[in-house]
Order: structure tokens, then sequence, then C-alpha cells
């Protein structure tokens, strides 16, 4: 049995992230939600969100981190208390279209929201209302700032005219505008009192003098900024290339690396080099966020496609890289020689090496189109990707845990859909292709030597030793048998098909199935094939006759992947409609059904220890299964022994007629004909009416309500209604009917006692009845003998 331990899935689509002050809490927005996240192992501890709540349009934390607000589609703003987490306070946001961007003034009792209305409004968080309604901006506002000094009650706006507004809260007038800006304004930063930082999508960043409020410096910076950010004036920057005092900051945009400006030359002091595999893709690497972490001392920055990146803010090295969504995954498998780790393929070129133990993602470049399939070599530490660009990949894995690719090979005139690696030795690769052909490619001795493929620094060509048509459709799955001597496809032509893995010669066919084949996998123990269809069937085939030994029925869709698990003993299937089945080779039953996944399972892998099982799902899912076998069977062992001790237990209590305490017991073990066993033997006693009143009467609570549940069920019965009726009784007699009304489940269970108290009542009556006839009868009887005799004596 498996029991799922952890689980990857998307926590950000988009939009402003937010970290605490003590930077442990990262605030991330997701559709109708805002996701908390554990910034040291990037694991979701909690979501916000209200029933059938619309999409979160905006949100911001309050500077004590005690609070966050956010506003939704539905023009509602909630107050959260975040970390239990609890809706305090929901209302109206008075706006006329969504509200698009929040801030709250440095004392955490204001709170402004500009909206997609043109106005912005100012709400007090202590008293709960609207105070100022300012109009005069054109199209949406989706910048505002409060000034740091709070006792000048100034709020600062942008919307989409480009200027930047300046709004006097005493007054509630727009008491100035800047304007310089060509393009939107995408962030604002104080660096004193009297100095504003203000980039833009026009290419440049402006540092405005707040007093004489006109632009005191233009930097040019040659791309499309979406945040600057002022580096502290403490701390050592030296390795950033600040040498002199005075204001530096850091910008973020399109050419998605973070550059170093000085104020006062207007010079770029400091760029980040642009990693090779990025040059030719610039699309892939713009940035949309940037901001300074002063708790970690990092500047995190998000780029376009939801990743999120922690750098040190002293030298502009990657610390950790999280990512916010995955697309559509198509495989995974464990990588690492503890399986500390492990890849993925989403639906995009670029691979995905998470870190389990951090959440720490690495993003791997180098195919062009979507990466389709993936297989890891045994050792754990190379693994081979094959992807649409018609190429085959070979990756692997250092000592600190980074991943280069060593490898590459070409020739398959279609796209790749399958790859396999070889068993025994890191010695060979066979790839499958949609142009039905089968490619056996050798891997070069320099690859697998530890120290000769830490020198190489480019992709190494691979070379196919053989290539063979194999099928008339598609071929969709490719696997190698433990011994490397054996090769098995199956394709959409509803074959498997066994080739000797030397010369690729064909061995024998497979034939049975109704529709494609999705995937074959040979046992790790036995000379036998296992096959899964779209027919909604597993088959387990012999390797010497090629005759079908079993087929398993109970998928309702198509059983995309499949793995032996417990040593071989059972299989693992994955089927589209987003359920996994554990199947028992030896009986060929269905032994469990495990529901995690909302659509369709296109990765399944167990890891070397056989304990733990990944899958991956086309709803951007990865799940983590952990075998739970021993540890279900030791608690069920555990229970039936506690229980074994409770019964024994209970016993000895009826024997020393120590009531109160068996009552208790029979309640905790919730089992309703043991607790009436002991009202009965209580009423067995002499006075037993009495004694069974101050035992009920002693109960708590919680153990009342128990009593009153089970003499429901003790009323149904005739032969116990005399119990059940004597502890109602004391129930009623003892508690007051406020009490009463406050009892869990007391509304159905008198709805359930009526009618059969009723019943029995009707019965006893009937019963009375019977009797005072019978008595009337007998004692007419005794007058007739007693006339008689007096006569004969007479």
């Amino acid at each position: 049995s498996y029991s799922v331990t952890r689980k990857i899935e998307p926590f950000y689509k988009g939009g402003r992230i937010q970290i605490s002050r003590d930077g442990k809490f990262m605030f991330c927005p997701c559709g109708s939600k805002v996701n908390v996240i554990d910034v040291e192992t990037g694991a979701l501890l909690h979501s916000l969100q209200q029933d059938e709540e619309e999409d979160v349009t905006a949100f911001v934390l309050s500077p004590d981190d005690e609070v966050l607000v956010t506003g939704s589609r539905a023009l509602l703003l909630r107050r959260w208390r975040w970390r239990e987490p609890r809706c305090e306070r929901s209302w109206r946001a008075v706006h006329t279209a969504p509200v698009a961007t929040m801030a709250f003034d440095p004392t955490a009792t204001l709170l402004a929201t500009g909206g997609c209305d043109s106005t912005i409004k100012v709400w007090d968080m202590i008293k709960h209302y609207c105070t100022h309604n300012l109009k005069g901006s054109s199209g949406v506002v989706h910048l505002v700032e409060f000034h740091p000094d709070i006792s000048r009650l100034q709020l600062f706006s942008s919307s989409i005219d480009y200027k930047i507004r300046i709004w006097d809260l005493s007054s509630s007038k727009c008491v100035a505008v800047l304007e310089g800006h060509f393009s939107a304004v995408t962030s604002l930063a104080f660096a004193d009192g009297n100095s504003l930082l203000s980039s833009g999508r026009d290419k440049i960043c402006m540092v405005w003098d707040l007093e004489s409020r006109q632009s005191k410096r233009t930097v040019p910076v040659y791309e499309t900024v979406e945040a600057a950010v002022l580096l502290p004036k403490e701390g050592d920057f030296s390795q950033l290339g600040v040498k002199k005092q005075g204001l530096h900051f850091v910008t973020a945009g399109s050419k998605g690396i973070l550059r170093v400006w000085e104020v006062a030359t207007g010079a770029c002091v400091h760029s980040q080099a642009v990693p090779f595999a990025l040059r030719e893709e610039p699309s892939e690497r713009s940035l949309s966020q940037c901001q300074f972490v002063p708790a970690r001392n990092e500047i995190l920055t998000v780029s376009m496609e939801h990743n999120i990146l922690f750098y040190d803010a002293q030298s502009l090295q990657l610390r950790k890289q999280l990512a916010g969504y995955n697309e559509e995954v198509l495989d995974v498998k464990f990588l690492g020689p503890g399986d500390s780790h492990i890849v993925v393929a989403t639906n995009s070129p670029q691979l995905k090496v998470f870190e389990l133990a951090t959440s720490h993602c690495q993003i791997l470049y180098g195919h062009t189109e979507t990466i389709l399939a993936l297989d890891v070599f045994r050792k754990g530490l190379m693994f081979v990707t094959c992807a649409k660009d018609r190429s085959v990949r070979v990756w692997r894995m250092g000592r600190a845990g980074r991943v280069t690719c060593v490898a590459q090979g070409l020739g398959h005139a279609h796209g790749v859909g399958a790859v396999a690696c070889s068993r025994l030795k890191e010695s060979f690769v066979v790839t499958s292709s949609q142009d039905c052909t089968i490619k056996i490619w050798n891997i070069p001795e320099s690859l697998t030597s530890k120290a000769k493929a830490a020198l190489i620094s480019s992709p190494e060509p691979l070379h196919a030793r053989v290539t063979e048509r194999g099928h008339d459709k598609d071929i969709n799955s490719v696997a190698v048998s433990p011994n490397d001597k054996l090769l098995a496809t199956g394709s959409q032509d509803r074959l498997a098909k066994l080739w000797s893995c030397s010369d690729c010669s064909l061995l024998g066919v497979f034939s049975g199935h109704k529709r494609g084949i999705w995937c074959v996998q040979f046992s790790p123990v036995d000379q036998v094939l296992a096959t899964s269809s779209a027919d909604g069937t597993l088959k387990l085939w012999g390797l010497r006759d090629f005759s079908c030994l079993k087929t398993f029925e109970g998928h309702d869709a198509s059983v995309l992947k499949i793995i032996f698990v417990s040593r071989g003993a059972q299989l693992l299937s994955s089927g589209s409609d987003g359920l996994l089945k554990l199947w028992t080779i030896k009986t060929n039953e269905c032994v469990k059904t495990l529901d995690g996944h909302e659509d369709k399972i296109w990765g399944l892998h167990s890891n070397k220890k056989d304990d733990m099982v990944v899958t991956a799902s086309s709803d951007s899912c990865i799940t983590l299964w952990q075998d739970v076998t021993e540890i279900e069977e030791k608690e069920a062992q555990a229970k039936q022994e506690e229980q074994i001790m409770k019964e024994q237990e209970l016993s000895n209590l009826l024997h020393e007629k120590r009531y109160l305490k068996a009552l208790g017991l029979a309640i905790s073990l919730d089992r309703p004909h043991t607790v009436l066993t002991v009202v009965k033997a209580i009423l067995r006693e002499p006075e037993g009416r009495r004694h069974l009143e101050e035992n009920i009467v002693r109960l708590r609570k919680d153990q009342k309500e128990a009593v009153l549940a089970f003499l429901v069920t003790w009323n149904t019965n005739s032969r116990n209604c005399h119990e059940a009726q004597a502890v109602m009784e004391t129930l009623l007699r003892h508690e007051a009917p406020d009490t009463l009304l406050q009892f869990s489940g007391i509304k159905s269970a008198v709805e359930s006692l009526l009618p059969y108290t009723e019943r029995h009542f009707q019965r006893l009556s009937r019963l009375l009845q019977a009797s005072t006839f019978i008595e009337f009868m007998w004692h007419n009887m005794r007058l007739a003998d007693v006339a008689q005799q007096d006569q004969g004596t007479l």
C-alpha cells in the first residue's frame, strides 16, 4: 500500500510576490488563493482562500507581518490572519472595477488600493472605513506607495498615462505630477526622505528630488525595466562594482540579468554573466520582479516562466531557485545516488531537476522543442532525454548536484518519443521515434569516467550503432532487459516486439492487445514482459514462447505506464483517468486503487530501495508516494493488541463491579453492544436503577453524547428497549432542556427515538390490557368455584 508523502504542485501563476520581514515566508498569488510558502524547504504551508472566491487581483502584507489583505475580481477586500489562517473581515472595495494594486503605510493603519476604475481609495484599518477617494488618474492605477515618513501623509501613484502623482492626504488633493517617463512606470523606491527612484518600460530609470519635484538624473538602462531596487548604504558591495559612496541600484527586466548602476555617473558598474544556454533564448530569461530581502541578505527575482530565484546580495550568485509553475508533466524519474533529486520533463524544451530536501530547482537548457521522455542509468548520476527536436541528450550530475549536458545525438527523422538506458553498465542508449525506427547509441568511455567527464566543456556527439525499422506506427515505449541482452518495444500498431540488443534482430512478436500499446516493462526477477494498452488492460508475456500468461482488467481508461514493485511480485499501473492501481501478480487481482491526480498520469517511477514511487500528471502535479505496507501492518497489529487488552480490562471491571470505569472504557472502544452489556449488568444488581442513575450522571458530556447515540440503536429492538428507556429517563431527569439541546446530534436522536418509543408504549399498553383481562377472567373463575363449593356444603 502507498500513501502520499509530498506533492510538488503549482503555487504561483503570476502577480506580485511578497516576503515576510523575517525572510522565512513567501506569499504567492495562485488564481483564487494566496499560497504561503516556507522559503527554506519550498513547502506549501497553507492557502488563503474563501469558498467559491474569484481570482485574487492584488494583495499586500502589512509591515509588521501580522495582517494580509487580498482583493478579488468579486470587488471584495478581505483581511486575513495568515498564520492561523483565518479571514478576519471582508468588505466591499467600493471600486467599480477590480483592485490592481495595494500598499500599507509604515504604521499598518492605512491601506491604499488602486483600481482599474482610475480611482484610489485609502482605508483606515483600525476603524474600518474609507478615508479618501482620490480621483484624477487616467486608466488603471497599477502602482501606489506611501512616503516612508508618515508625518508627511503623502501617497505616490502611477497609472497608464506614465505619470507619477503625489497626493496630499491631509487635503485629498494631487499636489504634484512627475512627468518624464514615456511608458508604464513599473516601480518606485525611496532613497531617503527627499529622493525617489522610478523605473519604466521606456528603458530608463529616473531619480527625482521630492523637494523641487524635478528630475535629478535620468539613467538609460537599454532594456525594458520591470523593477529597480536600491542597494542599502550599509554592507560591502565591492564585488558588484560599488567603489564609491552614493546611490546604487539594481535593475531587472527583459535581458533576464541583474545589473548594478551608479546614480552619480549613470554607469553600469556590474552585470551578471548570461548563462551559455540562455544566450540564444532571450525571451526565456526575461524578469518580471525584483526585491531586496534584508533578513536573508538576498535579492529575489521572478522570471516570466514563474521561476523564483534568490541571489546573494553581495555577489549576485544564485543561492536557490523555486519553480512556481509546472506545465503538463510528461515524465519524471528519481535521480542521484541516494535518489535525492527528481528530474522532470514538462511540456517545454527545458528540464527541471528538483532537490527533494529543499525544493531547489535547476533548469536545464539544451533541447529546442518539447522533451517527451527521459530515463536514468542505474547509478543515478547520468540520465538521457529525448525531444521533438529529433535529438537525444545525455546529462551528468556532478558532486555538488549540478547537472550538465555531456553528449548529444542526432539522426531520427521525426520527434523522438521514447528512450531507455542500459541496465548493467552505462554503455548504450536505445531510442524510438515517430519515424517508426529504433536506434541504439553507444556511450563513449569518456562520459562514463568521472575524471574525463569533468573535463568536457561542450556536449560530445553520439553515433547510432544500429538503426532498425521496428513497427508500422508510432513507437510509444522502449525497454531494456536487466541483463542488457534484450530489447522490447510497444507501438500504436497494437504489437509489442522483442529484439536482440547486439544487432537489433527481431526475436518475437507479442500480439493480443485490442488497441495501441503505451508501455512495455521487463520483470526484474522473471523472464516476463509486461505491457499496458489503450484498451484498459495489462498483460504479462512469457519471453520463451511469446504467449500471454496473465491479463489484468480493471482500468476504465488507457493504461499509460507500468512498473514492477515489491521485488517483482506486484505491478503498479497509471491510467489516463488519474488513478493508480496496485496489482498482485500471483492472485491476478487489484489490491489497491490510489487517487492522487486529476488528469492523465504520464510519469511513474520507483526508487532504488523500492519503498517510494513518484508520479507526474497533466494536472501539473508531481506526487511522491511512500510504501506504508509495513507501517500499516504494525499499526493494525498494535491496534488489535490494544483492543484485546481493553476487552480484558473491561471484563475485569465488570467482574469487580466497577461500573463507571467499565462504562467509560466501553464508550472509548466505540462499541454500543458492549455499553449495553454494562448497562444490563448494572440493572441486574439490587437497586440497579439507582446505580445506573449514579453512573450515567457522572459521565462527561462527550460520553453522554455517545451514550445518547448508542441508545437510539438499542431502542429499535424490543429486547433492549427497557435499558434504552432507563438511560433516556436518567438523561431527561438530570439534564436541563437547554443542556440537552447543545448535545451533538440531539435533533436526529429525538427524531429516531420518538416513533420507536411510541411503538414500545403501544405494545406495553396492549400487554397491560391483555393482562388486566386475564386477571378479570381469573377472578371470575375463582368466584364461580367458591359459589359451587358453598352450594355443596349446604
